[in-house]
């Protein structure tokens, strides 16, 4: 066989085997094996490769390879999201630089530069996720404003429209000023911001004192139109039915009475604005209050707000500060930390605005979700996540769906302007169906992009047609996706799929949290924490990257990333790399396909029957989505256990004339055991795994589609695997003793071993790796009972006392001095560390993983001194009895 080359290029070697597998369309579903679908979270069209989706495509890849190799009918599919407010933002952004205002475009114009910079950008991302090695079936990539996908959402519209379940009306919206649109609660995110809590009089109409309420907007009171309070508290009761003269503005406006005021919260009094609070919102609709927008889309007041009209809302809050300062009727200030709700997308303060909008009605939705949870119909991976998930569907409120944006899903309604009567199509109609007027004009909104999204699991399989595609792949077997979206996509695509699919739309949904720097701090390119994943492949491979994301991964959980496990990576790669070379170069012409095994020495029995514990735990984790583990346990049965171990013992069979049984016996288990391994690793590293099998002899045309490796309980040898650890931790235990007293590597050793006599048989028979592996010369072995060496080191492992004489073994006085020297720098760097670890400012102030690494340190140099000062005892009683 063609041995591989003496470097890994990883360069090469991916996209090489990517343009292949593509080629050869390995990625589409085959074969007559039961489904298994994982529907992609489609990323923005706008975005760009990140950690949070290497790890998530990541993990998603490993699955669909493994169901691939187990027989399974894989359809992982691919596909891209519009993404409304970020694209249009993008795309006005470009335009603005070349000096194009959106508005003077018009939107037939702006809509066709966004569907052009979508060809020339939009497949950014899924350029990235293909050199990420994902093997999702690119022939049936989606994207969420495709035809079909488009008719999708018209149909869910409609369907939900006509079952009253979509309404149009008045209500308060969180409203983004800069984006100039509302939001959904969930795309609102509340960040903790030191501000000010504002006491300001409300002087009472007929003269008779004042009511003093607490706000920290005091430019919407601009817009207030009663002041309330709590029924139950007795200080307000003789207030309730008053009126107020609203401060600079001098408007009457009344006391009301609502259990909803908290008396414990400023002074108990509550000023009451209905537009532009969706709890006074709730007030007002309880007391028929009028409904005042004191401000406008823009976050500028209104001519209700009188001289403070035209400002902008934080001007309007200094001069209205400053007028009720020079009145006297601000009372006092005092800070005061609250949430701020800010766009997600631009992280500017949102505004609660009343305005016409769309919604879904989610009580009649929701219901049927949640039970699906609670049955176990859609099972989290973590199960906390369930509470999680419930809580907030149980506290749910209609969604408003509409958009005040030109890309996206337009809404499917028409006016007629003859007769204003409303029509909901599939089509666009042609004339009103009540007055036949063609004078139609459609709703300029747009529809929230979940909405589209929410579809995803069976739109992208042909719905609302029902087609092959999606009788055989829907429902999904698995979603994978992050924390922060379980409210945004996840619960949505749960109703929507029980509304329209009348069954949930996957089986299991994992969780993952976020990737966070060395230092346990979210990651962020402005802040010069971000890491780039591409980068990381173009220096060391997207294997290593792979490997070093899930490797000490935890679901549900946020996880560090440091630069060490990418180095492991690279060096698990090389180390696999090496013994693939080494097997090939011994292999020669040798086939070993259809040859019987049937290993007769020690370390093949054992090697055939570790093998099979390795594929049934494997099996386990992955079954379990336990992928820190999986990655744990094959980088272990590669590095120690096969490269390690078996290799190293196979080689004096290897070193054997060519043709000779016990050259072709090894090298048979050689090719078996690599073969095996690498079907267990190819999930998790699929490029290095599909070269190695490449140039070995196999009847597959990729390692993609070879068998997944089942146990053969036969191949179970207990007693070699007892037989092979014991001799194991021998010589490990004179491999550590030699370290401790730094007896050169080459340097040859006499032992004696003591032990019961049912063990002799199994050191005898590897005098032969006791010889190579732990450089031991002769030896001797005794029962229990028998007088040991005086001077001596020893060690105790599986029942054997392993004994090694001082005399001759050492220079003793040289090695005595070298123990003194390192004692001393022992004691030196302890008392550098207990300093360190004593001083409060260093501990409380410090980062948390520096303080972490220094009580690491002390304990290391703990255990190193003790062990020191038990050699230096040995090594000075054995010099002194000279």
């Amino acid at each position: 066989m063609e041995n591989l080359p003496k470097r890994y290029d990883p360069h090469k070697i991916e996209q090489k085997w990517y343009q292949e597998w593509e080629e050869n369309n390995y990625f589409a579903p085959r074969g007559d094996g039961q489904s298994f679908t994982i529907p992609m979270p489609p990323p923005n069209i706008t975005g760009e490769l990140h950690m949070g989706h290497a790890l998530n495509n990541t993990l998603q890849d490993i699955l669909s390879r493994w169901r691939r190799m187990a027989g399974d009918r894989v359809l992982w599919l691919p596909g891209t999201d519009h993404a409304s407010i970020a694209t249009e933002a993008r795309v006005a952004a470009n335009l603005k630089q070349e000096g194009i205002e959106k508005k003077d475009l018009g939107r037939e114009e702006f809509l066709k530069r966004v569907w052009q910079w979508k060809e020339k950008y939009g497949g950014m991302i899924t350029e990235q996720l293909r050199r990420l090695g994902s093997s999702c079936d690119w022939t049936r990539e989606r994207f969420t404003m495709d035809e079909g996908l488009n008719r999708a959402v018209v149909e869910a519209f409609i369907k939900l429209y006509e079952k009253g379940l979509i309404y149009r009306g008045d209500y308060i919206v969180n409203w983004c000023p800069h984006c100039r649109t509302t939001l959904s609660d969930i795309e609102v995110e509340h960040e903790e911001k030191a501000g000010h809590l504002y006491h300001i009089k409300y002087p009472l109409a007929d003269g008779s004192g004042e009511l003093i309420i607490a706000t920290t907007r005091p430019e919407t009171m601009l817009g207030d139109t009663a002041v309330a309070v709590n029924p139950e508290d007795e200080r307000y009761r003789e207030f309730v039915g008053k009126e107020i003269i609203l401060p600079l503005l001098e408007r009457r406006i009344p006391v009301i009475a609502d259990s909803y005021v908290d008396p414990e919260f400023g002074t108990g009094a509550l000023k009451i604005t209905p537009g532009h609070d969706p709890n006074d919102f709730e007030v007002g609709q309880r007391h028929q209050l009028p409904r005042i927008n004191a401000m406008d889309e823009k976050g500028a007041m209104t001519e209700v707000a009188g001289p403070y009209a035209g400002l902008d809302r934080y001007q309007a809050r200094k001069k209205v500060l400053a007028d009720l300062k020079e009145k006297g009727l601000l009372a006092r200030v005092e800070d005061y930390e609250h949430a701020v709700g800010h766009c997600y997308r631009c992280d500017r303060e949102i505004e609660p605005l009343v305005s016409k909008q769309w919604f879904v009605k989610m009580k009649p939705l929701s219901e049927p979700a949640i039970e699906a949870v609670r049955n176990g119909d859609v099972c989290f991976v973590p199960a906390r996540f369930d509470r999680i998930y419930l809580q907030w569907m149980e506290e749910i409120r209609d969604w408003c769906i509409s958009r005040q944006l030109w890309w996206g899903h337009r809404i499917p309604v028409w006016y007629c302007q003859s007769c204003e009567r409303e029509i909901a199509a599939r089509e666009e109609p042609q004339a009103c169906p009540d007055c036949a007027s063609r004078d139609l004009k459609q709703d300029s909104d747009v529809l929230d992009t979940w909405f589209s999204s929410a579809l995803w699991p069976f739109s992208t399989l042909g719905w609302p047609e029902n087609t092959e595609d999606l009788k055989t792949f829907f429902p999904a077997d698995v979603l994978v996706t992050a924390r922060d979206i379980i409210f945004f996509w996840v619960a949505r695509m749960i109703f929507s799929s029980i509304e329209f699919m009348d069954r949930a739309p996957f089986d299991d949904v994992l969780i993952h949290g976020l990737i966070l720097d060395a230092d346990g701090k979210k990651m962020s390119k402005s802040m010069g924490t971000g890491i780039d994943p591409l980068k990381i492949i173009e220096d060391h491979g997207a294997d290593a990257l792979r490997f070093a994301l899930v490797n000490g991964f935890t679901l549900g959980n946020d996880n560090r990333f440091r630069d060490e496990k990418v180095e492991a990576g690279r060096n698990f790669t090389n180390k696999l790399w090496n013994a693939a070379r080494f097997f090939l170069m011994n292999l020669g012409d040798f086939d070993p396909r259809g040859r019987e095994i049937g290993p007769r020495d020690l370390p093949s029995r054992w090697i055939m029957s570790r093998m099979q514990t390795w594929s049934e735990v494997i099996d386990e984790h992955l079954k379990s989505y336990r992928f820190s583990e999986y990655a744990r346990e094959i980088y272990e049965y590669i590095w120690n256990e096969f490269c390690d171990w078996y290799i190293e013992m196979a080689k004096p069979a290897l070193q054997a004339d060519d043709g000779t049984p016990e050259k072709e016996e090894t090298l048979t288990v050689l090719w078996h055991v690599l073969g095996g391994l690498l079907k267990m690793l190819h999930p998790i590293m699929p490029f290095v795994s599909e070269e190695i099998w490449q140039a070995m002899p196999n009847d597959e045309k990729t390692i993609m589609y070879s068998a997944w490796p089942r146990p053969n309980k036969e191949m179970i040898d207990r007693e070699a695997e007892e037989e092979m650890e014991t001799m194991q931790s021998v010589i490990k235990s004179i491999r550590n003793i030699r370290q401790e007293m730094n007896i050169p590597p080459g340097r040859k050793i006499a032992a004696s071993f003591f032990l019961e006599e049912n063990q002799r048989n199994i050191l005898e028979k590897g005098s032969d790796y006791l010889n190579r592996l732990a450089g031991i010369e002769e030896y001797s072995i005794h029962s229990g009972g028998e007088e040991k060496t005086e001077h001596a080191i020893s060690a105790v492992t599986r029942g054997i006392e392993i004994v090694l004489p001082l005399s001759g073994l050492m220079d003793l006085e040289e090695e005595l001095t070298r123990l003194e020297k390192k004692k001393q720098k022992l004691e030196q760097e302890l008392e550098r560390v207990e300093k360190q670890l004593s001083n409060k400012g260093f501990v409380n102030n410090a980062p948390e993983q520096l303080v972490r690494k220094e009580e690491e340190k002390r304990e290391e140099y703990k255990a190193d001194y003790e062990l020191l000062c038990k050699r230096y005892s040995q090594i000075k009683s054995a010099l002194d009895s000279q």
